[in-house]
């Protein structure tokens, strides 16, 4: 037998986050694990409430997954004599001493059932050539004295390699039988050759061999009739069948297998209601048939309805007939219909009724479908009724429970479980590695999602479609190209085609990893429907971004147009990028071309299209090539708006071109109505090309005028009068902004604040301000402004803080006084640190800086640094030793200033 299969072939084929009810029942589950580790393996105590309030999260998984693989280990107890077998029928040789050899240590009692324990056993951990070693122990217990196979046994072989698609070495065997046999009478191997030829789909060579019995004058026992009976029923030739059936009964033999295989002949012809009234008159008739006794044929008749829609006449017959067997046959049915509930109220209602307790493999089911519709609460609820009832765990059990873990968030349990896979006979199916690598991947465990899928392809199992993408996000996520591309050639060598968005995605990350070459191969590995990796905008928009860093400007004018064949708009961003880059490099004319391609290719509004172009030369500082942008659009009879001046205007601005700016400026305002928007643009743009002056003068033609610029652009302009100690235009530019009668921004005050600390002149030059208003002022209106506190805000901040922190009193509580002027925010926090240092106060700093991390902020590199700063002016190296030591844990580093005092804080 062994010879002939090794002809044939060489290698044969065979989270949601965990509610508090569920953590409350996990915790009361491991608790009773603890007490039950002392009883026996089928009794368990009951489970006790532990309040959720007290747990250690860390603790109570490790108790969690004791729990469960100590329940684990009571289904894998059994089954380690059948897994020594295999494990010896594997470390041997195929020659006959060498197996003798492997197996006599274990001195096994062979029977009927123990080989048939052995041929329907599959070993833990999983075993490669399972069919060879099943093959090997039959070969071998056929050879021992004082055994010989049953039928039962050759029908279990023989089924074995008709489900492995295998039905050609049946036959072959049977031929052999059949040389061996053809001259002399051996009834025992025509018996053999029945169940054979029956049960790999050739019933027309069993009823041959059978009329050679008869012609002998001898017939087949009753187990041989009903293989080959079934198998003529399985061939649709009911009417043969049925002869057998009658010969049985004739001969004395009918009994319950008898009734199942008539009332499975009925079903397959769809006469089912025939089915039903037989069913029905076999319990009026008295014919001894004990209602447990036809369990199966029952059995049968609910499958059939059920298959047919006929759930109301099912119920009936399992409520009239019903026996355990047919109540998992209908619970299985209800379950593959999607009808949840009503199996659990028909297993409730059994349970209170008779007891019953279904079968692992029906609790199994449920559980399966329970986990796809994440109804994780009654997925708990049943494993601990499956341990509360004795139920022993299967490997179905484990994996489900396994895949629950995964799903309800608790990933640390799963794999603690998985861990110990080989000690509790625990075989991982492919559903299970994609729990385990989803749920792995969301928690960002990379190392350890690469085990486990390292492992999950040593078994043979790959990721699914959605695990695949998963898995890609996270590797190129965290730049382990090298991974992902050796995951994609494996995925290619077993003929598996990830979908676009995976390469997408590793052509993204390879670009942003600089890997640009092997970007460009990408769209090369995709073939056939998978063929579309331009129907993702970041392809195009990764590779632009990351040709511009190479500087390869030959490229990209071809991008963005392939882009915008493909159905993608390049963003204002990506045309400045490209322009810029072209512009570094000084290739205008080719500016200009993919200008003219673009206007030809009509994919964006002209008007919009010349804007994008002159916003690019001038993000580039060449406002000549704006310019002449500028120009194109004009002779093409197109009228400049006030965006498109304002772009030009910038052009010059950022060139720091200033004259020109000036000019063109005026240009525009003796064409144009005075607009706060273009004064904001040019007085900001003075401010940023270090024209402060300029910038004053240009506010206060637009305050002669009327207009009100934007708060930036006051925040802008005090910031740079500030800067350059300029405090009475900063003071007379915030006398005007508080006439404007706007809310004071988190910006002015913090830049106030800031300067108000570094010295007193801008408290000098606030006062001198306030007496000047007076002396010019009248009575009533300077009643009117002592009365308006909103406009002594800003005098009063100044006052506050003007030359540092000299207040003595509520340094615990410096924040809050800062409040009262205006919201802080993490800027205003460091300002208050470095004041507070800058007195050597350091224990208020510490405390503030605790009160920032309690407020919910997050400090920065400059909050470290003032505190480390702070310690090492007053030479406290220890402590600017623990705070720098947090600083780097924290990802920040001190600054070179700050690093130079602490080298020499002794």
């Amino acid at each position: 037998m062994l010879r002939l299969l090794r002809c044939s072939s060489n290698n044969p084929s065979p989270l949601l986050l965990l509610p508090r009810a569920i953590t409350t029942k996990l915790l009361s589950f491991s608790s009773s694990s603890s007490s039950s580790n002392a009883s026996p393996s089928h009794s368990f105590p009951p489970l006790l409430p532990i309040a959720h309030s007290s747990l250690n999260l860390d603790l109570d998984s490790s108790l969690i997954a004791t729990s469960f693989r100590q329940w684990f280990k009571d289904g894998a107890a059994p089954l380690s004599l059948l897994d020594r077998i295999y494990a010896a029928l594997a470390s041997c040789p195929d020659d006959d001493p060498s197996v003798d050899a492997a197996l006599a240590p274990l001195h096994l009692p062979l029977s009927e059932s123990l080989v048939l324990r052995v041929l329907r056993h599959r070993p833990t951990p999983s075993i490669p050539n399972l069919l060879l070693l099943r093959l090997k122990f039959f070969d071998w217990s056929g050879r021992q004295r004082h055994y010989r196979h049953s039928i039962s046994v050759f029908h279990a072989i023989f089924r074995i390699l008709s489900r492995c698609s295998l039905t050609s070495i049946v036959h072959s065997l049977l031929r052999d039988f059949s040389d061996r046999a053809q001259h002399s009478f051996v009834p025992r191997f025509h018996h053999t050759l029945v169940v054979g030829y029956s049960v790999a789909s050739r019933p027309d060579l069993a009823l041959l061999i059978l009329a050679r019995i008869r012609f002998h004058g001898l017939d087949l026992d009753p187990f041989s009739y009903h293989v080959l009976t079934n198998s003529l029923i399985d061939s649709s030739d009911f009417d043969l069948a049925d002869s057998l059936l009658s010969h049985l009964q004739s001969q004395g033999h009918s009994g319950p297998v008898s009734t199942s295989l008539r009332i499975k002949s009925l079903c397959r012809q769809n006469k089912l209601d025939d089915a039903m009234v037989y069913l029905r008159d076999i319990e009026r008739s008295k014919l001894g048939h004990r209602r447990e006794l036809i369990d199966g044929g029952v059995g049968v008749l609910v499958h059939a309805l059920c298959a047919r829609g006929r759930f109301r006449d099912a119920g009936r017959i399992v409520h009239d007939f019903g026996a355990p067997y047919t109540y998992g046959v209908w619970i299985a049915d209800l379950v593959t219909a999607g009808r949840l509930n009503a199996a659990m109220e028909f297993l409730e209602a059994k349970k209170s009724s008779e007891d019953y307790v279904p079968e692992s493999e029906h609790y199994n089911m449920l559980i399966s479908r329970m986990l796809q519709k994440n109804q994780l609460d009654k997925v708990y609820d049943l494993l601990v009724e499956m341990r509360e009832e004795g139920v022993v765990p299967d490997r179905a059990t484990m994996n489900t429970t396994l895949c629950f873990f995964c799903k309800a968030g608790m990933v640390d349990v799963a794999i603690q479980l998985y861990n110990s896979r080989v000690e509790l006979g625990l075989a991982p199916n492919k559903l299970v590695y994609n729990y385990l690598i989803t749920a792995l991947c969301r928690d960002g465990s990379v190392d350890e999602v690469c085990q486990v899928l390292e492992e999950s392809m040593a078994h043979g199992y790959f990721p699914g479609r959605e695990t695949f993408k998963i898995l890609s996000n996270l590797l190129c996520r965290e730049g382990r190209l090298d991974r992902m591309r050796k995951l994609l050639d494996d995925a290619l060598q077993r003929d598996i085609r990830p979908v676009t968005y995976v390469y997408a995605r590793y052509l993204a990350a390879l670009c942003k990893a600089g890997h640009v070459e092997e970007a460009c191969m990408v769209p090369h590995m995709v073939s056939g429907e998978n063929a579309g990796i331009g129907r993702f905008r970041y392809t195009y928009t990764s590779l632009i971004h990351a040709f511009v860093v190479l500087r390869r400007v030959d490229v990209l004018p071809q991008l963005i147009v392939q882009m915008q064949e493909r159905g993608h708009s390049p963003s204002r961003r990506l045309y400045r990028e490209v322009i810029c880059c072209m512009c570094e490099s000084g290739k205008y004319d080719n500016v200009l071309n993919l200008l003219s391609e673009q206007l030809e290719l009509k994919v964006l509004d002209q008007r919009i299209c010349y804007n994008y172009f002159i916003d690019g030369a001038s993000n580039a500082k060449k406002p000549e090539l704006a310019r002449k942008v500028y120009d194109r659009l004009v002779a093409a009879g197109i009228e400049p708006n006030l965006d498109t001046e304002i772009l030009l205007l910038q052009s010059y601005l950022k060139s720091k071109r200033i004259g020109d700016a000036r000019l063109y400026f005026y240009t525009l305002t003796e064409k144009r109505e005075p607009s706060t928007k273009l004064y904001n643009i040019f007085i900001t743009g003075l401010l940023e090309a270090g024209k402060t002056e300029q910038a004053v003068v240009f506010w206060r033609e637009a305050r002669r005028k009327g207009l009100i610029p934007s708060l930036q652009c006051y925040e802008e302009l005090v910031n740079e009068l500030c800067l350059s100690k300029q405090y009475d235009i900063a003071v007379k530019v915030l006398d005007d902004f508080k006439e404007t009668s706007r809310p004071v921004s988190s910006y002015l005050c913090n830049v106030l604040m800031l300067h108000t600390l570094k010295s007193r002149d801008l408290l000098r030059a606030w006062v001198h301000s306030r007496e000047d208003w007076h002396r010019q002022s009248k009575p009533e209106e300077i009643s009117e402004e002592t009365s308006a506190s909103g406009r002594l805000v800003l005098g009063q901040l100044i006052a506050a803080f003007s030359g540092g922190i000299r207040m003595t009193e509520n340094l615990d509580k410096l924040d809050e006084v800062v409040e009262t002027f205006f919201p802080v925010d993490l800027f205003t926090y460091n300002l208050l640190l470095r004041a507070l240092t800058m007195v050597g106060r350091m224990d208020y700093a510490c405390d503030l800086f605790n009160r920032i991390c309690k407020k919910g902020l997050e400090p920065n590199t400059w909050t470290y640094d003032i505190i480390v700063h702070g310690f090492c002016k007053l030479g406290r190296r220890k402590d600017a030793e623990r705070w720098m030591m947090n600083m780097y844990r924290n990802g920040f580093h001190p600054t070179w200033y700050t690093m130079s005092l602490y080298n020499k804080t002794p």
